[in-house]
């Protein structure tokens, strides 16, 4: 990356400061740019879903993994219920969803809490492992809450063949009219559910997998207790990616716990973090880090820069620590602070190798957390950060009554935020959509056909908060 007539700044750089220059192309599309990583991490697209457990579960897991990207599984979860996460995401299909089903005498109040649990918002009613119908929230509204679904879902499905072409199964589903469909096994087993979108996106992404071909996982684990152990229960447990995490990971509890990391030998990318400058870059490379997680403060449930007065804007950040990292063979992810596509294709111009995401991504669909509707009736997620009281009582629930009201004195970040579900986007898949586009023509701009050229390619500029409002679509007239 260079700055725009060499003109390098006296003074740090947020997302919001900077703008990208168009180079001269010979990249004819977008589908010709590949975004693939080279951080050893496996993703297909540069991007991670964050720790947080109010967004990242099994099915945000498998759903990402899906379309080429990677969630990191909390460090806060018990270690027999991350060990059944990542058997789950290992044992998903590339290709078909995990339907939610339900036994004909499920009732109508059961159910409706259930649609939501999947993006395409419906279910399929099994009798023996066989698909007898499909039930929709159209399907339950005005319905007494103890009917049971047999008496009012859809037995007129179209189902569609195990191992069947995803463009044949979106002509089957175009032609019947219908926006998904079962697919079953020629034993007539349910196996899976397909959609319209879901067969076009088969097309488009290419699913994160390991060498056993099954979809790829990331687990965390913190700085505290006996880290190695809990490291190798992880590997053991199938994790492709340790990350070792704290929110200040320049500090000698960080490089004691991934010396110890790497004396296991784990055979799979460690990640470390988090950190702002080159010196703790370097630090955390040298202790045993591949990747080093650049970003304090910049997130939206994050009040690190309120409360303490410590952080760093992140463009500067991961421009400093990328090129570090780069000097010594090794990867930085940006973790925090993108609101907009554009602020992931900078990222990556700055040098990360994959962006990590959280608040964008807890008001959709595959988020942890219980969907709830305001006084609008506008249909919304928690989010909570991982320093706040409620992350910090989840995390403390084994200690004594003292030492939790010890550590309660310590609390940062936001504890209860409400995250709107975008009606036109509610799922992550809508917004992996939105990002990967608009990444996708960053890079024919740049003219670059992989990361590692725009990296190379993309010229920065720095504009003023006039500039960067000048480029908001504007939704009204003026």
């Amino acid at each position: 990356m260079q700055f725009l007539n060499g003109v390098t700044p006296q003074f740090d750089l947020t997302y919001d400061d900077v703008f990208m220059v168009p180079n001269a192309s010979d990249v004819t599309s977008r589908l010709d740019v590949d975004l693939s990583s080279t951080d050893g991490t496996g993703t297909t697209i540069p991007l991670v879903v964050a720790n947080m457990t109010a967004i990242a579960g099994r099915r945000m897991a498998e759903t990402t993994a899906r379309r080429g990207a990677i969630t990191v599984i909390p460090q806060d979860i018990p270690g027999d219920v991350v060990s059944d996460v990542i058997s789950f995401v290992k044992s998903r299909h590339h290709v078909y969803d995990t339907p939610v089903s339900l036994a004909p005498s499920t009732t109508a109040g059961e159910a409706i809490v259930l649609l939501h649990k999947r993006a395409h918002g419906a279910a399929v009613v099994v009798e023996g492992d066989r698909p007898v119908g499909i039930v929709t929230e159209s399907d339950l509204t005005g319905v007494d809450r103890f009917t049971q679904v047999r008496d009012v879902m859809v037995k007129e499905m179209v189902t569609v063949p195990d191992g069947i072409d995803v463009e044949e199964a979106f002509d089957a589903l175009s032609h019947a009219r219908r926006r998904l469909a079962p697919v079953v096994a020629p034993d007539g087993r349910l196996v899976g559910i397909l959609t319209r979108a879901g067969a076009l996106r088969a097309h488009l992404y290419s699913p994160a997998v390991d060498a056993d071909n099954r979809l790829r996982v990331a687990a965390a684990v913190g700085i505290n207790g006996d880290v190695a152990a809990k490291a190798q229960s992880l590997i053991e447990a199938g994790a492709d990616v340790l990350v070792i995490d704290t929110a200040h990971g320049h500090q000698r509890k960080m490089v004691d716990a991934l010396r110890a990391v790497r004396t296991l030998d784990p055979q799979v990318p460690i990640v470390a973090g988090n950190i702002v400058s080159a010196a703790g870059t370097r630090d955390l490379i040298e202790a045993g880090a591949d990747i080093v997680k650049v970003g304090v403060g910049p997130g939206a449930m994050c009040t690190t820069r309120m409360m303490t007065a410590v952080g760093r804007p992140q463009f500067s950040a991961v421009l400093e620590c990328a090129t570090a990292a780069r000097e010594l063979g090794k990867h930085v992810w940006a973790d925090g602070g993108v609101r907009h596509p554009r602020d992931v294709a900078l990222a990556l111009a700055a040098g990360a190798s994959n962006v990590m995401i959280g608040s964008w991504f807890a008001g959709t669909l595959e988020s942890p957390g219980d969907l709830y509707t305001d006084e609008q009736g506008r249909q919304y997620k928690e989010s909570f950060g991982m320093a706040s009281s409620r992350a910090v009582r989840n995390r403390t629930a084994t200690d004594t009554a003292y030492e939790r009201a010890r550590k309660a004195m310590f609390e940062e970040g936001i504890s209860s935020a409400r995250m709107f579900v975008d009606p036109a986007r509610p799922s992550v898949e809508d917004v992996i959509d939105q990002i990967i586009s608009g990444l996708r023509s960053s890079c024919t701009y740049a003219g670059a056909r992989t990361l590692a050229e725009f990296e190379e390619r993309a010229t920065v500029g720095i504009q003023s908060t006039a500039g960067f409002a000048e480029g908001r679509p504007l939704h009204t007239s003026w």
